[in-house]
Protein backbone atom coordinates (compact mmCIF):
# COMPACT_ATOMS: atom_id res chain seq x y z
CA UNK A 1 0.00 0.00 0.00
CA UNK A 2 1.23 3.49 -0.83
CA UNK A 3 2.36 5.45 2.27
CA UNK A 4 -0.61 7.26 3.83
CA UNK A 5 -0.63 10.94 2.82
CA UNK A 6 -2.88 13.44 1.11
CA UNK A 7 -2.32 13.00 -2.60
CA UNK A 8 -1.92 15.31 -5.56
CA UNK A 9 -3.41 13.39 -8.50
CA UNK A 10 -2.85 14.38 -12.12
CA UNK A 11 -4.99 12.88 -14.90
CA UNK A 12 -3.55 13.33 -18.39
CA UNK A 13 -6.30 12.65 -20.90
CA UNK A 14 -8.99 13.89 -18.53
CA UNK A 15 -11.39 14.90 -21.32
CA UNK A 16 -11.75 11.31 -22.48
CA UNK A 17 -14.47 9.01 -21.22
CA UNK A 18 -12.38 7.14 -18.62
CA UNK A 19 -10.48 10.25 -17.52
CA UNK A 20 -13.70 12.20 -17.07
CA UNK A 21 -15.37 9.44 -15.07
CA UNK A 22 -12.29 9.05 -12.88
CA UNK A 23 -12.14 12.81 -12.24
CA UNK A 24 -15.84 12.90 -11.37
CA UNK A 25 -15.37 9.97 -9.01
CA UNK A 26 -12.53 11.78 -7.21
CA UNK A 27 -14.51 15.01 -7.13
CA UNK A 28 -17.45 13.14 -5.61
CA UNK A 29 -15.54 11.18 -2.95
CA UNK A 30 -12.43 13.29 -2.38
CA UNK A 31 -10.40 10.08 -2.46
CA UNK A 32 -8.58 7.64 -4.72
CA UNK A 33 -7.88 4.09 -3.62
CA UNK A 34 -9.03 4.97 -0.12
CA UNK A 35 -6.60 7.88 0.30
CA UNK A 36 -7.52 11.55 0.47
CA UNK A 37 -6.89 13.68 -2.62
CA UNK A 38 -5.88 17.23 -1.69
CA UNK A 39 -5.12 18.43 -5.23
CA UNK A 40 -6.49 17.33 -8.61
CA UNK A 41 -4.94 18.44 -11.90
CA UNK A 42 -6.85 17.65 -15.10
CA UNK A 43 -5.02 17.83 -18.43
CA UNK A 44 -6.02 17.25 -22.05
CA UNK A 45 -5.48 18.86 -25.46
CA UNK A 46 -8.86 20.51 -24.90
CA UNK A 47 -9.75 21.89 -21.48
CA UNK A 48 -11.52 19.10 -19.58
CA UNK A 49 -15.07 19.82 -18.45
CA UNK A 50 -15.68 17.76 -15.33
CA UNK A 51 -18.76 18.02 -13.16
CA UNK A 52 -18.88 17.72 -9.40
CA UNK A 53 -17.49 19.57 -6.43
CA UNK A 54 -14.09 19.12 -4.86
CA UNK A 55 -12.91 20.40 -1.48
CA UNK A 56 -9.23 20.43 -2.43
CA UNK A 57 -7.42 22.42 -5.08
CA UNK A 58 -8.48 21.68 -8.66
CA UNK A 59 -6.62 22.84 -11.75
CA UNK A 60 -7.78 22.35 -15.34
CA UNK A 61 -5.27 22.68 -18.16
CA UNK A 62 -5.35 22.46 -21.97
CA UNK A 63 -1.96 21.07 -23.02
CA UNK A 64 -0.44 18.71 -25.59
CA UNK A 65 1.94 16.32 -23.82
CA UNK A 66 3.87 15.64 -27.03
CA UNK A 67 4.95 19.27 -27.48
CA UNK A 68 8.40 20.37 -26.22
CA UNK A 69 8.48 21.54 -22.62
CA UNK A 70 4.88 20.65 -21.78
CA UNK A 71 5.66 17.49 -19.78
CA UNK A 72 8.24 19.34 -17.66
CA UNK A 73 5.70 22.04 -16.79
CA UNK A 74 3.06 19.46 -15.90
CA UNK A 75 5.23 17.59 -13.39
CA UNK A 76 6.98 20.64 -11.93
CA UNK A 77 4.64 20.56 -8.90
CA UNK A 78 5.51 16.90 -8.32
CA UNK A 79 2.11 15.17 -8.38
CA UNK A 80 2.05 11.98 -6.30
CA UNK A 81 -0.08 9.97 -8.75
CA UNK A 82 0.00 10.52 -12.51
CA UNK A 83 -2.68 8.74 -14.56
CA UNK A 84 -1.53 8.69 -18.20
CA UNK A 85 -4.62 8.11 -20.35
CA UNK A 86 -3.78 10.42 -23.27
CA UNK A 87 -3.68 8.55 -26.58
CA UNK A 88 -4.66 8.46 -30.22
CA UNK A 89 -6.98 5.46 -30.41
CA UNK A 90 -6.50 2.35 -32.53
CA UNK A 91 -8.27 3.22 -35.78
CA UNK A 92 -6.83 6.74 -35.91
CA UNK A 93 -3.31 5.54 -35.02
CA UNK A 94 -3.47 3.07 -37.91
CA UNK A 95 -4.72 5.72 -40.35
CA UNK A 96 -2.23 8.41 -39.28
CA UNK A 97 1.18 6.89 -38.53
CA UNK A 98 2.92 10.16 -37.64
CA UNK A 99 0.19 11.32 -35.26
CA UNK A 100 0.00 7.95 -33.54
CA UNK A 101 3.73 7.83 -32.80
CA UNK A 102 3.87 11.49 -31.79
CA UNK A 103 1.06 11.21 -29.25
CA UNK A 104 1.30 7.61 -28.10
CA UNK A 105 5.07 7.23 -28.00
CA UNK A 106 6.75 10.66 -28.02
CA UNK A 107 4.27 12.04 -25.48
CA UNK A 108 4.82 9.07 -23.17
CA UNK A 109 8.59 9.32 -23.38
CA UNK A 110 8.45 13.08 -22.75
CA UNK A 111 6.46 12.43 -19.56
CA UNK A 112 8.84 9.78 -18.25
CA UNK A 113 11.88 11.91 -19.07
CA UNK A 114 10.35 14.93 -17.32
CA UNK A 115 9.86 12.80 -14.21
CA UNK A 116 13.44 11.52 -14.44
CA UNK A 117 14.81 15.05 -14.55
CA UNK A 118 13.48 15.91 -11.07
CA UNK A 119 15.77 14.82 -8.26
CA UNK A 120 14.31 12.56 -5.56
CA UNK A 121 10.92 12.44 -7.26
CA UNK A 122 9.38 8.97 -7.67
CA UNK A 123 5.63 9.29 -8.41
CA UNK A 124 3.16 6.47 -8.96
CA UNK A 125 2.57 6.42 -12.74
CA UNK A 126 -0.48 4.54 -14.03
CA UNK A 127 -0.04 3.82 -17.72
CA UNK A 128 -3.09 3.03 -19.84
CA UNK A 129 -2.15 0.19 -22.19
CA UNK A 130 -4.24 -2.05 -24.41
CA UNK A 131 -5.02 -5.60 -25.50
CA UNK A 132 -3.60 -4.49 -28.86
CA UNK A 133 -0.12 -5.39 -27.56
CA UNK A 134 -1.15 -8.96 -28.45
CA UNK A 135 -1.60 -10.03 -32.06
CA UNK A 136 -2.37 -13.35 -33.75
CA UNK A 137 -1.30 -16.08 -33.66
CA UNK A 138 -1.89 -16.57 -29.95
CA UNK A 139 -3.53 -19.21 -27.75
CA UNK A 140 -7.31 -19.11 -27.38
CA UNK A 141 -6.79 -18.02 -23.75
CA UNK A 142 -3.74 -15.81 -23.33
CA UNK A 143 -1.76 -16.37 -20.10
CA UNK A 144 -0.18 -13.64 -18.00
CA UNK A 145 3.34 -14.43 -19.20
CA UNK A 146 2.58 -14.38 -22.95
CA UNK A 147 4.98 -12.30 -25.05
CA UNK A 148 3.94 -9.05 -26.76
CA UNK A 149 3.04 -9.54 -30.44
CA UNK A 150 1.37 -6.35 -31.73
CA UNK A 151 0.06 -6.29 -35.30
CA UNK A 152 -1.02 -2.63 -35.43
CA UNK A 153 0.79 0.68 -35.01
CA UNK A 154 -1.33 1.41 -31.93
CA UNK A 155 -0.40 -1.93 -30.37
CA UNK A 156 3.26 -1.35 -31.15
CA UNK A 157 3.18 2.10 -29.56
CA UNK A 158 1.54 0.73 -26.43
CA UNK A 159 3.99 -2.18 -26.23
CA UNK A 160 6.94 0.23 -26.35
CA UNK A 161 5.29 2.30 -23.61
CA UNK A 162 4.94 -0.83 -21.47
CA UNK A 163 8.62 -1.67 -21.84
CA UNK A 164 9.61 1.88 -20.97
CA UNK A 165 7.41 1.77 -17.85
CA UNK A 166 9.19 -1.43 -16.79
CA UNK A 167 12.62 0.06 -17.37
CA UNK A 168 12.04 3.40 -15.62
CA UNK A 169 10.46 1.54 -12.68
CA UNK A 170 13.38 -0.90 -12.51
CA UNK A 171 15.75 2.05 -12.30
CA UNK A 172 13.75 3.57 -9.44
CA UNK A 173 12.83 6.66 -11.47
CA UNK A 174 9.09 6.12 -10.96
CA UNK A 175 6.70 3.55 -9.53
CA UNK A 176 4.76 2.27 -12.51
CA UNK A 177 1.59 0.23 -12.91
CA UNK A 178 0.61 -0.63 -16.49
CA UNK A 179 -3.06 -1.43 -17.05
CA UNK A 180 -4.04 -3.31 -20.20
CA UNK A 181 -7.67 -2.28 -20.44
CA UNK A 182 -10.25 -4.66 -21.88
CA UNK A 183 -12.43 -3.05 -24.53
CA UNK A 184 -14.58 -0.73 -22.42
CA UNK A 185 -18.25 -1.28 -23.08
CA UNK A 186 -20.78 0.25 -23.10
CA UNK A 187 -19.23 3.66 -23.76
CA UNK A 188 -21.75 6.48 -23.28
CA UNK A 189 -22.15 9.40 -25.68
CA UNK A 190 -21.04 9.46 -29.30
CA UNK A 191 -18.63 6.96 -30.92
CA UNK A 192 -14.89 7.70 -31.00
CA UNK A 193 -12.44 6.67 -33.75
CA UNK A 194 -11.46 3.39 -32.12
CA UNK A 195 -11.83 0.34 -34.36
CA UNK A 196 -13.56 -1.32 -31.42
CA UNK A 197 -16.30 1.33 -31.23
CA UNK A 198 -18.96 -0.90 -32.76
CA UNK A 199 -18.84 -3.21 -29.70
CA UNK A 200 -20.48 -0.40 -27.72
CA UNK A 201 -22.52 0.94 -30.62
CA UNK A 202 -24.50 -2.25 -31.25
CA UNK A 203 -25.76 -2.03 -27.67
CA UNK A 204 -25.86 1.68 -26.88
CA UNK A 205 -27.77 2.77 -29.97
CA UNK A 206 -30.54 0.14 -29.74
CA UNK A 207 -30.91 0.82 -26.00
CA UNK A 208 -31.56 4.43 -27.00
CA UNK A 209 -33.97 3.50 -29.80
CA UNK A 210 -31.49 4.13 -32.63
CA UNK A 211 -30.12 2.01 -35.45
CA UNK A 212 -26.64 0.50 -35.00
CA UNK A 213 -24.22 -0.84 -37.59
CA UNK A 214 -22.43 -4.18 -37.07
CA UNK A 215 -19.33 -4.36 -39.32
CA UNK A 216 -18.08 -7.85 -38.31
CA UNK A 217 -19.40 -11.39 -38.05
CA UNK A 218 -21.33 -12.41 -34.93
CA UNK A 219 -18.74 -15.12 -34.20
CA UNK A 220 -16.11 -12.50 -33.31
CA UNK A 221 -15.07 -12.96 -29.68
CA UNK A 222 -13.42 -10.28 -27.54
CA UNK A 223 -12.55 -9.20 -23.96
CA UNK A 224 -14.74 -6.58 -22.22
CA UNK A 225 -15.30 -4.57 -19.05
CA UNK A 226 -17.51 -1.63 -18.09
CA UNK A 227 -16.44 2.00 -17.58
CA UNK A 228 -17.09 1.44 -13.87
CA UNK A 229 -14.49 -1.32 -13.85
CA UNK A 230 -12.05 0.87 -15.80
CA UNK A 231 -12.24 3.54 -13.09
CA UNK A 232 -11.93 0.84 -10.44
CA UNK A 233 -8.70 -0.47 -11.99
CA UNK A 234 -7.13 2.98 -11.78
CA UNK A 235 -8.34 3.64 -8.25
CA UNK A 236 -6.81 0.35 -7.10
CA UNK A 237 -3.57 0.91 -9.03
CA UNK A 238 -3.13 4.36 -7.47
CA UNK A 239 -2.44 3.10 -3.96
CA UNK A 240 -1.73 -0.65 -4.23
CA UNK A 241 1.49 -2.20 -2.94
CA UNK A 242 3.67 -2.55 -6.06
CA UNK A 243 6.51 -4.50 -4.40
CA UNK A 244 5.17 -7.86 -5.59
CA UNK A 245 4.99 -6.67 -9.21
CA UNK A 246 8.75 -6.95 -9.50
CA UNK A 247 10.22 -5.92 -12.83
CA UNK A 248 7.07 -6.74 -14.83
CA UNK A 249 4.80 -3.77 -14.16
CA UNK A 250 2.09 -4.35 -16.79
CA UNK A 251 -0.98 -6.53 -16.33
CA UNK A 252 -4.02 -7.53 -18.34
CA UNK A 253 -7.11 -6.56 -16.40
CA UNK A 254 -9.96 -8.96 -15.53
CA UNK A 255 -12.96 -8.89 -17.84
CA UNK A 256 -15.64 -10.85 -19.68
CA UNK A 257 -14.94 -12.90 -22.81
CA UNK A 258 -17.95 -12.77 -25.15
CA UNK A 259 -18.86 -13.14 -28.82
CA UNK A 260 -20.86 -10.52 -30.69
CA UNK A 261 -23.71 -13.05 -30.72
CA UNK A 262 -23.52 -13.29 -26.92
CA UNK A 263 -23.56 -9.48 -26.70
CA UNK A 264 -26.69 -9.39 -28.84
CA UNK A 265 -28.36 -12.13 -26.77
CA UNK A 266 -27.64 -10.14 -23.59
CA UNK A 267 -29.25 -7.15 -25.30
CA UNK A 268 -32.29 -9.28 -26.20
CA UNK A 269 -32.67 -10.50 -22.60
CA UNK A 270 -32.43 -6.92 -21.33
CA UNK A 271 -34.36 -4.89 -23.92
CA UNK A 272 -36.22 -7.39 -26.10
CA UNK A 273 -36.42 -8.24 -29.80
CA UNK A 274 -37.28 -4.68 -30.83
CA UNK A 275 -33.86 -3.47 -29.67
CA UNK A 276 -32.06 -6.30 -31.48
CA UNK A 277 -33.95 -5.49 -34.69
CA UNK A 278 -32.22 -2.08 -34.74
CA UNK A 279 -28.82 -3.72 -35.48
CA UNK A 280 -27.98 -3.53 -39.18
CA UNK A 281 -25.32 -5.87 -40.62
CA UNK A 282 -22.87 -3.99 -42.87
CA UNK A 283 -19.55 -5.89 -43.22
CA UNK A 284 -16.46 -3.63 -43.25
CA UNK A 285 -13.31 -5.39 -44.53
CA UNK A 286 -10.98 -2.87 -42.85
CA UNK A 287 -12.56 -3.24 -39.42
CA UNK A 288 -12.82 -7.01 -39.88
CA UNK A 289 -9.11 -7.18 -40.71
CA UNK A 290 -8.10 -5.19 -37.63
CA UNK A 291 -10.38 -7.12 -35.28
CA UNK A 292 -9.22 -10.49 -36.66
CA UNK A 293 -5.83 -9.91 -35.04
CA UNK A 294 -7.22 -9.09 -31.61
CA UNK A 295 -7.19 -11.45 -28.60
CA UNK A 296 -10.34 -13.16 -27.40
CA UNK A 297 -9.84 -14.42 -23.86
CA UNK A 298 -7.34 -14.10 -21.00
CA UNK A 299 -6.17 -15.81 -17.87
CA UNK A 300 -5.82 -12.80 -15.54
CA UNK A 301 -4.78 -14.65 -12.39
CA UNK A 302 -1.99 -12.14 -11.68
CA UNK A 303 -4.26 -9.08 -11.72
CA UNK A 304 -6.93 -10.91 -9.69
CA UNK A 305 -4.32 -11.84 -7.08
CA UNK A 306 -3.31 -8.18 -6.93
CA UNK A 307 -6.91 -7.20 -6.13
CA UNK A 308 -8.27 -5.97 -9.49
CA UNK A 309 -11.92 -6.82 -10.22
CA UNK A 310 -14.47 -6.60 -13.07
CA UNK A 311 -17.91 -7.87 -14.14
CA UNK A 312 -18.56 -11.57 -14.56
CA UNK A 313 -21.16 -11.52 -17.38
CA UNK A 314 -22.13 -9.37 -20.33
CA UNK A 315 -25.59 -8.83 -18.99
CA UNK A 316 -23.97 -7.28 -15.90
CA UNK A 317 -22.05 -4.91 -18.21
CA UNK A 318 -25.33 -3.79 -19.81
CA UNK A 319 -26.88 -3.30 -16.36
CA UNK A 320 -23.96 -1.03 -15.37
CA UNK A 321 -24.68 1.12 -18.43
CA UNK A 322 -28.38 1.34 -17.65
CA UNK A 323 -27.68 2.26 -14.03
CA UNK A 324 -25.44 5.09 -15.27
Amino acid sequence: MMKEKNLHVMIIGAAGMIGRKLAERIAETGCIGGQIVCELTLVDVVEPDVAGGFDGMRKVLAADLSKPGVAARLVANRPDVIVHLAAVVSGEAEANLEKGYRINLDGTRALLEAIRSIEKYVPRVIYASSLAVFGAPFPSRIPDDYHLTPLTSYGTQKAIGELMLNDYSRRGLLDGVGIRFPTICIRPGVPNKAASGFFSGILREPLNGKEAVLPVDETVRHWFASPRSAVGYIEHAATMDTASLGAQRNMTMPGVSATVAEQIEALRLTAGDAAVALIRRAPDPDITSIVAGWPRDFDTARALKMGFRAEKSFREIIEVYLEG
